[in-house]
């Protein structure tokens, strides 16, 4: 808990260095050379640089305050450890990468389009980035309550804990979902006045509400089921609905049916409805299973595992 604040001053501070460095190297202010693409490119990797040394720095006061042991850890591999994390881990990242995948697949397939469509996918595809940061976020605060009632035996704690994610983050897709239906040119009009670009990405904002929802239960319900030990399903349910389903679809809508870029977003729309609710009922059937009263009955937490 230590490291909370540490860790979003970092995060504040790296985003508002990367500002300034664009500032500065793309448009040569100050005297600095107007580098264009590139000072963003550089702007980019000195925050990121930044934020890598902010981080280590934090981690090394931590350990000197609280004493948390961190140098004399041993240094040994142990093998079984490491393939436990790597059975969690690989399916995790692969999850990740097939889920951003989709999208910069879907942006290279507008990039087809018209420079105007482009335009209006890439503000749209912003805006429901901003807003599934907070699944995202109680996702990643869902997994770690429901990984700790798992730890301490406690199935009742692990429901409460991910069915709390699941209200809070869905809540706010909803909210957010709404609030794309009612006010899409107030939203297109912040990023650009272009009239084109704000006609074609109105029926794009009017997708992503469709989707709002569907999108926060899968980021959730991600987090969860990691809280569970079960990071394989997101990851073959993210291959399915987005790479077997939904970008295929897209595509025939959007380039053989001639909708242009809402057909991309309906195939995308399509593939997080798949994702998101496949992975509820994975979550329903998973806490179902879990065996009641362990801490009762003293049994290790393996029990969990048998399900």
């Amino acid at each position: 808990m230590g490291l909370v604040s540490p860790v979003m001053l970092a995060l504040v501070s790296a985003n508002l260095i990367n500002v300034a460095a664009n500032w500065l190297l793309v448009f040569g202010n100050l005297g600095a050379p107007r580098l264009g693409v590139d000072g963003a490119a550089w702007a980019t990797c000195a925050s990121r640089v930044y934020l890598a040394l902010f981080l280590l720095l934090a981690i090394l006061r931590h350990d000197r305050l609280q004493r948390t042991g961190l140098w004399r850890a041993p240094r040994r591999l142990d093998m079984v450890r490491l393939r436990r994390l790597a059975a969690l881990g690989v399916p995790a990242a692969v999850q990740v990468t097939l889920e951003v995948g989709v999208f910069a697949v879907a942006t290279a397939l507008a990039g087809r389009l018209e420079p105007a469509t482009l335009a209006a996918h890439q503000i749209v595809l912003s805006v429901a980035g901003v807003t599934f940061m907070v699944p995202l976020g109680v996702g990643a605060a869902g997994a770690v309550r429901v990984g700790h009632a798992v730890g301490r035996l406690d199935p009742s704690g692990a429901r409460d804990a991910g069915w709390a994610a699941f209200l809070l983050g869905t809540g706010f897709m909803a909210v957010a979902g709404l609030v794309f239906f009612l006010a899409p040119t107030p939203i297109l009009r912040f990023f650009t006045a272009e009239p084109a670009v704000i006609r074609i990405g109105v029926p794009l904002l009017f997708v992503a509400a469709l989707f709002q929802l569907f999108d926060g239960l899968q980021g959730v319900a991600t987090g969860v089921l990691r809280g569970l030990g079960d990071t394989r399903t997101p990851m073959l349910w993210n291959l399915a609905g987005h790479w077997a389903l939904g970008l295929p679809v897209g595509y025939l809508l959007c380039f053989e049916r001639g909708w242009g870029a809402v057909g991309l977003w309906v195939g995308l729309c399509i593939g997080l409805m798949v994702v998101g609710s496949v992975l509820v009922v994975t979550w329903l059937r998973r806490t179902a299973a879990l065996p009641p009263g362990l801490a009762a009955r003293g049994e290790s937490p393996a029990a969990f595992d048998r399900r």
